[in-house]
């Protein structure tokens, strides 16, 4: 979960690459209706815009709440990710590289399975869904505590890890990696009948040696939840460990905590 530091440090970087292409911050502060102080605090991370202030900054701006928690794309980010190798395009991306949004829309989900760490726990976490060059690729950050209890640094490049998203016959796969491929997992998920048309439940299995006490794969939710500012900070808010009481009632039903995996 990204601190209050780290989400203002996060704006201010991102609203520094915004303001960028206008000659005058006095200028740019007045159009937005702000105090040209204020915004200079919000552009060094000093200071956070209340919720109705962030909401006309995102309308102005015309950008979504990743403003608060993840840098821009720049080209250069962008062209990075263009493909996979060529020896395994035609297996990978080729014919299922356009991911249709109404299959699995970009934007905030959030996820709940059981620990792999502690088993008697469940994690909650937030992901984010985009598209570029064609591609279907994820992006979240594990816990402090998680990679805590692992005995690993906390800095943000330890608990990032990213992932592409690959269209199968009956769901999608994610495969998924921290940086430097430390450790990987693989994901397979399928829509659910609800409310809303936004639940996937599948499972995750993490790249360890088998062992006879270590968990290895358990099942997984993913809530595609609301696109605004709100309910993404909320969501990332509740990131962290549970108990299966503690998780929302159809999450809980998805798990099936009490069902052995098969």
């Amino acid at each position: 979960m990204n601190t209050p530091a780290e989400i203002r440090n996060i704006f201010g970087a991102n609203l520094s690459v915004l303001s960028k292409d206008y000659e005058s911050v006095t200028a740019l502060a007045l159009e937005l209706g702000i105090n040209r102080t204020q915004f200079n605090r919000y552009l060094s991370g000093e200071s956070f815009p209340r919720p109705d202030v962030l909401a006309r900054i995102c309308d102005f701006f015309k950008v979504d709440a990743r403003i608060l928690l993840e840098p821009l794309v720049t080209e250069e980010s962008e062209s990075s990710y263009s493909s996979l190798a060529p020896f395994v395009n035609d297996y990978f991306v080729s014919g299922r590289r356009r991911l249709p949004e109404d299959v699995f829309p970009s934007g905030f989900y959030k996820f709940s399975r059981r620990s792999f760490i502690e088993p008697d726990l469940f994690i909650i976490g937030l992901v984010f869904v985009f598209r570029e060059d064609q591609n279907t690729f994820l992006k979240g950050y594990e816990t402090s505590t998680a990679v805590r209890m692992q005995s690993l640094p906390t800095t943000r490049e330890v608990r990032e890890f990213r992932g592409i998203i690959l269209q199968q016959e009956e769901g999608i796969a994610i495969i998924a990696s921290r940086k430097r491929a430390m450790t990987s997992s693989f994901n397979y998920l399928h829509r659910v009948a609800s409310f809303d048309n936004n639940f996937w439940v599948g499972y995750i299995t993490r790249t360890v040696p088998e062992s006879p006490v270590d968990l290895r794969v358990t099942r997984l939710v993913y809530e595609y939840i609301p696109q605004n500012t709100s309910s993404v900070l909320q969501a990332a808010r509740a990131k962290g460990f549970y108990t299966i009481d503690q998780l929302a009632p159809f999450h809980r039903r998805l798990l099936r905590p009490d069902v052995q995996f098969a």
